[in-house]
């Protein structure tokens, strides 16, 4: 019998293709008898089946590679993702969060919980770590498989989320849909919402506004204008800007900007002359009491103002609605101007609603009012974010008695101050419980023009007690109601602190912390929003001397150890 000859056929690993591409490449054999072909079909989709099933052969290494054709999409939704940038972004703020945050945590927690955030995006898409791989799954079917980096491989890290995002996104219509933006938002929200909760990603837009916010924006005259009978008018005068050394002052007319009339002119057109490149120079014609004149300055970028002063009878009150780069700067001029008031009896700095801002502002402010001492102290995991922030020699107001006003909504940098200047001994606090922020953020700008804020300290008061949680309790409780006030400082009269207990054991509160004793302690004074009844307790206080020492009394001795820890 005549034997038939078969063709040698030799099958290279195709991977987990389809069995339509099974069919093309079978079909470039040529003439093959028909169970042959019928067999190759048999083996072509029982390995298809299989890699529907199991894990498809991973690349030998995690570095970034484009997709192959059959797994591009193209779309209507976007036009994809720069790979370089999201690389760049991931091994910046990886390497900017791991020695950083008050936790130890490793790059492969950071990065697990960033790309969880890929659910959040597409319920169709997840990622699982199985037998040493990440494994991408779309609609429940694996896309990719991955080895997993070291705990702390930085590049490695950075390489595999970006090869697993840039396959994610030719998988998913929502996040094309969302955009590359959305993308880094979502995997960062994911990451951070495992941290606490003033840890954030500011994406590019918003990072600039920020930043324009904190360091004063673009250059101007440091003007604010307003109508007055359809003539632009001067209003008031950044105390931080280029016109608060000249004559320029509020009520005045504004007539010209380098020569061009205000006349029928808009708000906004005026304001938009007075901005531009810094240093340039900007005339501003005036009218004022029927004369004109000119004023010629230099512009400047100018940060919002954040101090505003007013004289109440014997008293100053200094409202400081936020810490930016300017505010010590601001006091000092305004409490050089308080010392001129004749027959002065107090200062009343108040710092309700005050969310907080720079804490090194915070700091130099209570200098002005410290002769010597801690003002604050900053602990955390990287040594830079460890300071004792000593200040020495600065009162500016020769120990004039001081009261600080405080809310359920002071936080943060106004915590410290207030907490600076009653461990201190140096103004009794009036008000409710404040908000409790004691966690100090540090900001890291990403190749992307983002920025991460990240926790990296914790604050305590000079008296080593945290703010985070805890908050400030007042000398002076005023968000008991009327009459409880009116006992207050009819006890304080006669020498007696009703607070003393509350401020006692706030003192003594240590980490690891106690919550359910954090807890009792604010129900004593619970936070509420001020109310004009802090004004007349800070009045009382000025005007009666026996109450403000009774009241200042209540702060215990600096190095008195607390009885039973915290």
């Amino acid at each position: 019998m005549k034997r038939r000859r078969f063709p040698v056929i030799v099958l290279r690993p195709m991977g987990c293709d389809s069995a339509a591409t099974w069919r093309r490449r079978i079909s470039t054999l040529g003439h093959i008898p028909r169970d042959t072909f019928i067999l190759l079909l048999v083996i072509a989709r029982l390995t298809t089946a299989a890699c529907a099933d199991d894990t498809p052969a991973p690349p030998r290494s995690p570095t970034p590679q484009p997709p192959t054709q059959e797994d591009s999409v193209d779309t209507a939704e976007g036009t994809g993702m720069d790979l370089a940038v999201i690389s760049s972004v991931m091994q910046a703020s990886l390497s900017f969060l791991q020695p950083r945050t008050l936790e130890s945590h490793e790059i492969h927690d950071f990065a697990l919980w960033g790309l969880n955030g890929l659910s959040a995006l597409d319920p169709s898409l997840s990622i699982e770590e199985q037998h040493g791989f990440l494994q991408l799954a779309a609609t429940q079917k694996t896309v990719l498989a991955l080895p997993v980096p070291a705990a702390d491989d930085v590049p490695g890290w950075s390489a595999a989320i970006t090869r697993i995002l840039d396959v994610a996104w030719h998988h998913s219509a929502a996040m094309r849909s969302t955009g590359a933006d959305g993308v880094l938002q979502g995997f960062f929200d994911e990451l951070f919402n495992h941290l606490d909760p003033y840890s954030r990603y500011i994406p590019p837009q918003a990072a600039v506004s920020d930043r324009s916010t904190r360091t004063g924006g673009e250059a101007t005259a440091g003007l604010t204008l307003g109508l007055d009978h359809h003539a632009i008018m001067i209003t008031a005068v950044n105390a931080n800007g280029p016109a608060w050394p000249t004559t320029l002052a509020a009520g005045q007319i504004v007539r010209a900007i380098n020569g061009r009339s205000t006349e029928s002119r808009s708000l906004d057109t005026v304001n938009a002359w007075l901005n531009g490149p810094s240093g340039s120079l900007v005339r501003i014609t005036v009218e004022a009491k029927g004369r004109q004149m000119t004023v010629t300055l230099h512009r400047a970028s100018t940060p919002p103002e954040t101090v505003f002063a007013y004289t109440s009878g014997k008293h100053v009150v200094l409202h400081i609605t936020a810490f930016s780069a300017n505010t010590a700067e601001e006091m000092s001029q305004y409490l050089d101007e308080a010392m001129n008031v004749p027959g002065l009896s107090g200062l009343v700095i108040d710092l309700r609603g005050n969310r907080g801002g720079v804490l090194q502002q915070a700091v130099t402010t209570s200098a002005l009012m410290l002769d010597h001492g801690v003002a604050a102290i900053t602990q955390g995991r990287d040594p830079q974010a460890n300071h004792v922030w000593a200040v020495q020699g600065g009162d500016m107001t020769n120990g004039l008695p001081i009261i600080v006003l405080v809310d359920g909504r002071t936080a943060s940098a106004a915590e410290i101050l207030a907490a600076a200047l009653a461990d201190q001994k140096r103004g009794v606090v009036v008000g409710s419980a404040t908000l409790g922020k004691g966690l100090v953020q540090t900001i890291g700008q990403l190749p992307n023009g983002a920025e991460l804020f990240v926790t990296w300290s914790r604050v305590l008061a000079p008296l080593g007690w945290p703010l985070q949680g805890l908050g400030i309790m007042p000398q002076v409780c005023t968000s008991l109601g009327e009459a409880e006030l009116d006992r207050q400082l009819q006890n304080l009269a006669e020498g007696t602190a009703d607070s003393r207990e509350w401020v006692t054991a706030a003192r003594q509160i240590r980490y690891p912390v106690d919550l359910s004793r954090i807890l009792t302690i604010r129900k004593a004074c619970p936070a509420a929003i001020g109310t004009d009844g802090d004004l007349d307790a800070a009045y009382s206080l000025l005007d009666n001397p026996v109450e403000y020492r009774a009241a200042l009394a209540t702060i215990p001795d600096e190095g008195a150890n607390p009885p039973n820890g915290g």
